[in-house]
Order: structure tokens, then C-alpha cells, then sequence
């Protein structure tokens, strides 16, 4: 379940009040009716597969440079973008960044040719992985410097004060960056300015090789923010209907002007740091206790039996992703490379 900023004990107090500010509501777990339940399986599926599908490629020597999956993390993004306005607000994000991309509704293929260099790519072939973009739907990025995103979003979140377009920003970065020095530069002008963002920190319990126990003095990162009176969240990021509950709490603060939320999903990557990274440092029972009991996509399923869904409609959704993914694939494998004189376009911005 989400909750507010708590004490290290057991025994759970009500907060005081966060300087001179209120503390947001404790978090529901969403009611999501059935179509709606249907829908959060099928976007969780879709980030699922498809990435599963990059790893492929990727070992296939299609992929080149870096590649980051999402597997494991997919009730976040499905969760707090599922409330969130496509053209009315903005998301940014770091170097693990398809699965935020689905989320907010771009096609799969021209994610996947971004991936493979391909001319047809969402960044026309030169962003790959880490840095794919859609001015279109609000996507800002898609970034291969940790942290780097925090400041943009926050300056994203100016944009959307400044215009007065009731736009929110979701920042999202992870419990590596959190660590970086202008996130608390970002999270001090958010609070002096009175900025809508969110600061979504996706706490997969490693920063590439190191666990949060031994990086960070303070793991509890929904409390980073309370010395800039910014309050937290810390939510079951496992848990799509936990994560959709808290996302309402955050807009609803961010939107009705008082200021930048911190939320902290706790989740966890079931690959390693990057497809190049055999995750030693942490054991297969680890791993598979997660699968086994906290898999997001398994606990929704769980919830589409309840209300009654049939096990032949779900597995009529899975063929439905697989095809759609055999699609993508086959896209991002055919169609041609950029030409060469593509590396002297969008070098400067040549119109505001």
C-alpha cells in the first residue's frame, strides 16, 4: 500500500505537518472497473514483450550501444501515466525509458527502429535506446546522463506555470540518481517556485551494481524532499492499483498549486543494470521470490479472475501483444538505415 512519510518504527503515527504545509492524503488503492483492468494487463503486457523482444534483438547483434529494460517495473509506468493527460502534460526520464514510452501510447515500431538505427525510429535512427523523444505526446526523453532529467523536468514544470496551461510534469529518475547533486538543486527552485511536478524516484533496489543499503545514508527516498518542505509518498510499485491511487493523490496536489510531490515506487528490474551486466551481485532466489510473489502483471491478473474475467480472454490479449511485437520486430529489421546527411539535421533548434 502507498503511504506518507512514516518513522523508522512499526507503529505507524499521523505526520506533522511539513513546515508551514499540509501533507497530502494517504493514498487509496484504485478501484479500476474491468475494462479498465483489462487495459492496465494489456499495457503491462505490451512493455513486457516488447521487451523481452529487445533483449532478442539486442543478442542478435541488431541493437548496438546500450540497452536498459524495464521488465519487472511495468505497474509504474502503466500506473502513473494511465492518469496522467497526453498534451496537456509532460513526462521526462532517464536511460531506461521504452517502457514510459508504451505507457504514454507510442507505437511500438517506431520504438523498436529507434532501437535498431533505423531511418523509421522515433529519434530517425541517431537516438537509439537511451535517448528517444515525441514533442507530440509530451515525451521529453529519454536520457543517458543519471540525473540529468530531473533538472529539464523541473524546468518542464516552469514551462507549464509559466504558460498557464494546467500541465503537470512526471520526472521520473531512479535510486542511483537520487543521489546526484542537482536533484536537491532542482528540488529547491520546484518548492521556492511552486512548480507542478511530480519527482518519481523508481527505487529497483540497485544502482546498477550497488544496493541501496550501501549508497544510500537515508533509503528512504519519499523523505529526500523534506528538508525543501516537499512532501513524500513511498508506494508498492509492484502493485498497479497502488501505484494508479497514488498518481490521483499527486495530481491532485501538483494541480491545485501547492507545489512539487515526491512519490517513491519501490519495484524491482528483473534483468540486470543494462543487457551487458549479469547481475552478480545479487542471488537467483532474490530474483525469483519477486517473480514468484510480487510479478506486477500476475497480480493483475489475479484481480481480472476476481471480477470475472475468463482465462481464454487473457490469453487472447497475450497472442494479441506477441503479434504485435512479431510486427514490430519485423519493422524495425526491414526498414532502411538513415542516410548519412541525417547526422547535420536537428543539430539546433531552428524554430520555437
Amino acid at each position: 500500500m502507498a503511504r506518507t512519510a512514516k518513522q523508522k518504527t512499526s507503529s505507524k503515527k499521523a505526520q506533522p505537518p511539513l513546515g508551514n504545509k499540509e501533507r497530502p492524503p494517504e493514498p487509496k488503492r484504485y478501484k479500476a472497473s474491468k475494462e479498465e483492468l483489462l487495459d492496465f494487463y494489456k499495457q503491462m503486457l505490451l512493455i513486457r514483450r516488447f521487451e523481452e523482444r529487445a533483449g532478442q534483438l539486442y543478442g542478435l547483434g541488431l541493437i548496438g550501444g546500450f540497452c536498459h529494460l524495464y521488465i519487472g517495473q511495468e505497474a509504474v509506468a502503466v500506473g502513473l501515466q494511465s492518469a496522467m493527460t497526453v498534451g496537456k502534460d509532460s513526462v521526462i526520464t532517464g536511460y531506461r525509458d521504452h517502457g514510459h514510452m508504451l505507457a504514454y501510447g507510442i507505437d511500438p515500431k517506431v520504438i523498436m527502429a529507434e532501437l535498431t538505427g533505423r531511418e523509421a525510429g522515433i529519434s530517425r535512427g541517431k537516438g537509439g535506446s537511451m535517448h528517444m523523444f515525441s514533442v507530440e505526446h509530451g515525451f521529453y526523453g529519454g536520457h543517458g546522463i543519471v540525473g540529468a532529467q530531473v533538472s529539464l523536468g523541473t524546468g518542464l514544470a516552469f514551462k507549464h506555470k509559466y504558460a498557464d496551461d494546467g500541465g503537470v510534469n512526471l520526472a521520473y529518475f531512479g535510486d542511483g540518481a537520487a543521489n546526484q547533486g542537482q536533484v536537491y538543486e532542482s528540488f529547491n527552485m520546484a518548492e521556492l517556485w511552486n512548480l507542478p511536478i511530480i519527482y518519481a524516484i523508481e527505487n529497483n533496489h540497485y544502482a546498477m551494481g550497488t544496493s541501496v543499503e550501501r549508497s544510500a545514508s537515508e533509503p528512504d527516498f519519499y523523505k529526500r524532499g523534506e528538508s525543501f518542505q516537499i512532501p513524500g509518498i513511498q508506494v508498492d510499485g509492484m502493485d498497479v492499483l497502488a501505484v494508479r491511487g497514488a498518481a490521483e493523490v499527486a495530481l491532485e496536489w501538483t494541480r491545485s498549486g501547492k507545489g512539487p510531490i515526491i512519490l517513491e515506487l519501490k519495484t524491482y528490474r528483473y534483468r540486470g543494470h543494462s543487457m551487458s551486466d549479469p547481475a552478480k551481485y545479487r542471488t537467483r532466489e532474490e530474483v525469483d521470490s519477486y517473480k514468484k510473489e510480487k510479478d506486477p502483471i500476475e497480480r493483475i491478473k489475479a484481480e481480472l479472475e476476481k471480477a470475472g474475467v475468463a482465462e481464454e480472454e487473457l490469453k487472447a490479449t497475450d497472442k494479441e501483444i506477441k503479434d504485435i511485437m512479431v510486427e514490430a520486430a519485423k519493422f524495425a529489421e526491414e526498414t532502411p538505415e538513415p542516410d548519412p546527411s541525417e547526422l547535420y539535421t536537428d543539430v539546433l533548434v531552428e524554430e520555437y
